[in-house]
């Protein structure tokens, strides 16, 4: 099925960042795995996929996030669906650890494993520097976990669902209270961002951005 230019830009400027949520309409089973599979189906830097969606329906879990998070206190429990979006670690990002291993021989054919392995050395400990810092591993997972976020707000709003992103969280209470919660697998996980999902309670204000000309310079 393809979509017109007209579609898909209709659904970029009924996305925006939803503030109240209307806690009486609840988003379809189908509708929300839909959602879900266009972040799964998101690339990633070689591959890597440094995600997991951790999507919270528990009340008692959601009470203790709002506490923790003035970005969420307004969005819960008023969303429909509550999506935390977790990086994963220098213990998996690590071009020697165990997880690249096995993820990077799904991406080639096992004789060129070694060579590709050895790429992956070369970007992470010389073009991008990425070992220079026990942060900068953390940092590229996390940077890569918003593509499955624009990807499953996009896709919701050409749907006609509305969301939010959160970044207004503690990082380390947030990453406590996961932990606390058995969500961070020993250390391979950090949270990285909230996601909220539901119907808009009133409509928005027009999107305002900067002009196209001043966005976009070509270089001919």
């Amino acid at each position: 099925m393809t979509m017109t230019k007209e579609e898909i830009l209709k659904a970029y400027h009924f996305r925006h960042a939803t503030k109240e949520f209307d806690p009486s309409k609840t988003i379809s089973d189908d509708d929300f795995e839909f959602i879900l599979e266009t972040g799964r189906l998101s690339p990633s830097s070689f591959g890597t996929e440094p995600w997991r969606f951790v999507v919270v329906q528990n009340e008692q879990l959601r009470n203790k996030i709002k506490s923790s998070s003035f970005g969420a206190a307004s969005k819960l429990p008023e969303a429909s669906h509550f999506v935390i979006i977790l990086a994963r670690t220098p213990l998996d990002m690590r071009y020697d650890s165990a997880y690249l291993k096995e993820q990077q021989s799904k991406e080639v054919p096992k004789e060129q494993l070694t060579r590709r392995l050895e790429l992956l050395e070369e970007f992470q400990r010389h073009d991008f520097r990425l070992l220079d810092h026990e942060r900068f591993l953390t940092d590229w997972a996390v940077k890569q976990t918003y593509i499955p976020l624009a990807n499953m707000m996009t896709a919701a709003a050409q749907i006609g669902i509305d969301s939010c992103p959160i970044e207004g969280f503690d990082i380390e209470k947030m990453n406590q209270l996961l932990n606390e919660e058995g969500l961070l697998e020993d250390g391979h996980f950090t949270i990285s961002v909230m996601l909220a999902f539901g119907y808009r309670k009133k409509e928005p204000r027009p999107k305002i951005r900067r002009p196209f000309d001043d966005v976009v310079k070509w270089v001919k």
